[in-house]
């Protein structure tokens, strides 16, 4: 059964389709939106979806229009935007690293914004803006200092991971460093936001972020066609017209301004960003980045993680990073079993 078809418009453009990866976005795309639609109708005040629908729509009572719209629609955003950017942040990295490890929780850049955050907290006692920004800062310093130690002649996936690996070791020590340095009401308040949270999240976090995503997520799949042809090899990519560094660089800034916005919007919620693309690819069976659909599981997976925390633990008792973290730790020893049964590894 074919899954790709050419669709051609009256002026003569012809662009290639595929089926199944549309129908895996459509429905990706339904579940997260559905997922978040009961994630705010949950609380201790719980609201049925359809009262929540309505709601949306202006036409609920003043209590849940106060409930929806000010207090769990912003968190919910917050877990959409920040689920999507690190999906495609992840997509970005293993398909420029060429290496299914190759992701921001492995090559250090949420250590490097958790670093920015424990410096705005522990030296500074800074606020939410000021951790905010400090995280930014952060994130953007390590994927700085990544891409220029791992240059030489041009980036290549494996030496970005063999340094990435190697910055995330260091950021890791001096985060251990910043914490012993800490009193104990901000070292609780940092671990806090180490593990990754969207508790209190407000639209001061919605439209940074927002505007951020507006931007690259549209420069980002412009440039999903270089990326494409890139998987085959900086040769092949230059004969095919593909001005290689250029897209590398773009897209690895675009990755490390992406992973870096949803760290400091949410802390570094763990893997996200590496389990997200994984199974994107899985689910469309195409090669390739499949940037949009690990820009749609990435924004599935972190509201249905939310939903878990909430649902079974109870609102704010259990940090949306810890569900992450145990499903994604999950996830890899099965796919550690089955590679090792299939005989890859």
């Amino acid at each position: 059964m074919k899954t790709n078809r050419a669709v051609r418009s009256p002026g003569g453009l012809s662009v290639r389709l595929d089926v199944r990866t549309l129908v895996v976005v459509v429905l990706l795309l339904a579940a997260a939106l559905a997922a978040s639609v009961v994630l705010i109708g949950t609380g201790d005040f719980e609201i049925p979806a359809a009262d929540v629908l309505r709601t949306l729509f202006g036409e609920g009572s003043a209590s849940q229009e106060f409930i929806v719209n000010e207090l769990r629609l912003p968190r919910v955003l917050v877990g959409l935007l920040v689920g999507a950017s690190l999906g495609l942040g992840g997509a970005l990295f293993q398909a420029i690293s060429r290496n299914p490890l190759g992701s921001p929780d492995v090559l250090g850049l949420g250590q490097g914004a958790t670093a920015g955050a424990l410096t705005m907290i522990v030296l500074f006692s800074g606020g939410a803006t000021q951790v905010t920004l400090g995280a930014l800062l952060g994130g953007l310093v390590t994927g700085l200092g990544i891409y220029l130690l791992a240059w030489k002649q041009g980036v290549h996936g494996y030496r970005l991971v063999l340094v990435g690996i190697g910055m995330s070791a260091i950021v890791t020590a001096i985060n251990g460093y910043l914490l012993t340095r800490a009193d104990i009401v901000d070292a609780a308040r940092a671990v806090v936001w180490m593990t990754g949270s969207l508790d209190g999240r407000d639209w001061n976090q919605v439209w940074p972020l927002l505007a951020l995503c507006a931007v690259l997520v549209p420069l980002v799949l412009a440039n999903g066609r270089g990326l494409r042809m890139m998987e085959m090899g900086d040769d092949i990519s230059y004969a095919l017209g593909v001005r290689v560094e250029r897209v590398r660089m773009l897209l690895l800034v675009a990755a490390v301004l992406l992973t870096a916005a949803a760290t400091a919007a949410a802390g570094p919620v763990s893997f996200v960003a590496l389990t997200a693309p994984q199974l994107a690819r899985r689910l469309t069976r195409s090669p390739g980045p499949n940037l949009l659909p690990s820009l749609c599981m990435g924004a599935a997976l972190l509201v249905t993680a939310d939903w878990v925390s909430q649902r079974a633990f109870g609102a704010d008792q259990l940090p949306v990073g810890v569900v992450t973290g145990v499903l994604g730790g999950v996830y890899l020893l099965w796919l550690l079993v089955t590679e090792r049964k299939a005989g890859r590894i």
